[in-house]
């Protein structure tokens, strides 16, 4: 999840570009670079870390670049790196896949870390097939067509409304994979259900095979609302986990329409009884679909009264 460094990106082993050393190129076929500097007192910013990568490496041959940390993350933004990598797309004609933000805590809590307008990637690399962005603090993203985009994932502990909406309104006809982790008010979430009403129609989104809309407080809200979403028979993988899902919400999706096309059904991290799980797997594992409810790790709080619910990925 977020606890490690990507090892794996765009079906590609992550090789780390050392800033400092020479670097030791692979010796059997691509990789996905990974361009990183310290976050805390670097010896240099993020742009000449890159610079550094395009002198070194053959930018024509590069397919996925993932960009970990930047000076000062939890204080500036993104910018700086969207701003270098669009300048230098005319000699990255092979990049395929794009990752912003591969940190973990040590580096900066994910709710911390500062991102930036996101937009120019997908402008300039029109080739693009993966964009997955970490982090929600500042981050934008107006409304596009991209012809060629699969996959597009945005990790957080709170995600903007407008964010939200600009997927909701973007054309990406050959988009089949979307995950979104809407996040909590604190950490800047502003999102409610009719944002992604346009995501569930399904109108935009042709080829959609998998859609994640996680890690969210009204997370029953949004159940209820895949229950007659009509872009629900044509997916094989949905996920509502990581959030507030109450027996209210898995009480919708056993009454809405029929979920046992479905190859996966993630519903972990989750606030369900012991007597809606079994309903679940009742009504849905005969199916042969794989079905998460691990909910152990989702603990309510009590205080003055008043039950404490979280999603799994906050601050």
């Amino acid at each position: 999840m977020i606890s490690e460094l990507q090892k794996e990106f765009h079906g590609l082993p992550v090789l780390e570009f050392p800033i400092d050393t020479a670097p030791t190129m692979p010796e059997e076929g691509p990789v996905a670079w990974r361009i990183s500097v310290p976050t805390y007192e670097p010896p240099m910013g993020w742009p000449e870390a890159f610079e550094k990568f395009r002198a070194a490496v053959d930018p024509s041959t590069v397919q996925a670049i993932v960009v970990g940390g930047w000076t000062d993350p939890y204080e500036e933004s993104s910018a700086d790196v969207v701003e270098a990598l669009v300048a230098a797309s005319g000699d990255l004609p092979a990049l395929r896949a794009l990752f912003i933000g591969d940190m973990t805590v040590e580096d900066c809590e994910i709710s911390w870390i500062v991102q930036s307008d996101v937009t120019a990637l997908l402008t300039a690399f029109p080739r693009l097939e993966h964009l997955s962005v970490r982090g929600g603090n500042q981050l934008a993203l107006t409304p596009v067509r991209h012809e060629n985009l699969r996959s597009l994932v945005f990790e957080s502990g709170g995600l903007p409304a407008d964010v939200v909406r600009a997927v909701a309104d973007s054309d990406l006809p050959s988009l089949t994979d979307l995950e979104l982790w809407l996040g909590t008010e604190e950490y800047g979430a502003d999102s409610s259900v009719e944002d992604l009403a346009p995501i569930l129609s399904g109108e935009k989104l042709p080829l959609l095979t998998r859609l994640a809309l996680s890690n969210s407080e009204y997370q029953d809200e949004i159940a209820a609302a895949v229950a007659t979403a009509p872009i629900v028979p044509r997916l094989r993988v949905l996920d509502l986990s990581k959030g507030v899902l109450l027996d209210a919400g898995a009480e919708a999706l056993l009454g809405g329409q029929s979920l046992t096309h479905l190859e996966t059904l993630d519903l972990h991290h989750n606030y369900l009884s012991d007597g809606m799980r079994e309903r679940l797997r009742a009504a849905l594992e005969p199916s042969g679909m794989h079905l998460s409810l691990d909910g152990e790790d989702a603990e309510e709080d009590e205080y003055d009264g008043t039950i404490y619910r979280s999603v799994a990925v906050g601050e």
